[in-house]
């Protein structure tokens, strides 16, 4: 059973953390990146090319990380595989005891950089749970075939867009991924307290049973919130933040100080996760520091965040 399982599964407040893979082999930074979290999180999700951009596999990061001590989330889009090979990918993370996962549908590789790339959809995230589901339920591949030894189990998650509209459909997907076994839910990055609630409420008015983790993008700059809310579908930063972002640059200016958009981006992160956590809004939070992992411990501390 693996670390987030155990919290989220006994009531304790999940946290996770998020990696690329490198554009490359040399996965240097990223071990070294995850040796701060280690401690400090319930896992480590791995991105499986984000945004359609060619990267490392997800898979191939998190046996690395296993092996160095930090338990990894495996991302698994059905962009790039059928169902055989992504049944085989799991198969192969399972005898690396690699046991959370989270589905994805996975990007069109039109928005990426590998624009001749053929999408293969097989499966979408649902899909995917239910496949798996499936697997672990009759202990048969993908074909109704048995699998030597019995079937690996996994602890299965998705997402869900919590600022979207109309929100009913993000709630009927939400509905069709529990039932096809999801047991937690990764938000998109959310910065509004009163839409997370929103979101919140219909889902419990709904009787949807799942652990629901909230989205964090740690903002580094009144720049990358006006790119999100032109180019990231889903994301809402409100204009308060963007002109608080805007003025801690305006002093960095003038006195000759780097740096301050972003260690206001940390605090604002970090206000944001304390009033989740000592609210109890949600069950957990999965922050998405976007290449800057290393000011995870310190939005966590400044949020007064332990994990148990």
């Amino acid at each position: 059973m693996s670390l987030l399982e155990k919290a989220l599964e006994s009531g304790k407040f999940g946290v996770t953390a998020e990696m690329a893979p490198p554009k490359g082999y040399d996965f240097t930074k990223q071990l070294e990146d995850a040796q701060l979290l280690s401690g400090k999180v319930h896992g480590v999700n791995v991105t499986d090319m984000q945004s359609a951009s060619l990267k490392a596999s997800s898979l191939g990061l998190c046996i690395k990380l296993k092996q160095a001590g930090v338990e990894p989330i495996l991302q698994v889009t059905g962009r790039d595989r059928s169902r055989m090979a992504i049944m085989a990918d799991m198969l192969s993370a399972a005898a690396f005891g690699i046991d959370t996962m989270l589905a994805l549908t996975g990007d069109h590789p039109v928005v990426g950089d590998c624009k001749q790339s053929k999408p293969v959809y097989d499966l979408d995230s649902v899909g995917i749970l239910n496949m798996l589901s499936t697997m672990e339920a009759t202990d048969r591949d993908c074909g109704g075939n048995e699998l030597d030894g019995g079937a690996p189990r996994f602890y299965k998650g998705a997402a869900v867009t919590p600022v979207y509209e109309p929100i009913q459909l993000q709630i009927n997907k939400l509905r069709q991924k529990v039932d096809a076994g999801a047991k937690y839910i990764q938000t998109q990055g959310i910065f509004d307290m009163e839409s997370l609630k929103r979101f919140l409420d219909l889902v419990d008015k709904a009787n949807i049973k799942c652990h629901i983790m909230a989205g964090i993008i740690p903002l580094k700059a009144a720049g990358m919130a006006k790119y999100m809310n032109a180019n990231v579908p889903g994301i809402a930063v409100p204009q308060d933040m963007i002109d608080r972002l805007e003025a801690a640059a305006a002093e960095g200016k003038e006195k000759g100080v780097k740096g301050l958009p972003m260690q206001l981006g940390i605090e604002m992160a970090a206000e944001f996760i304390a009033k989740i956590h000592d609210e109890k809004i949600c069950d957990g939070v999965h922050i998405m520091a976007i290449g800057a992992e290393k000011n995870v411990p310190t939005i966590l501390e400044k949020a007064g965040i332990t994990i148990e």
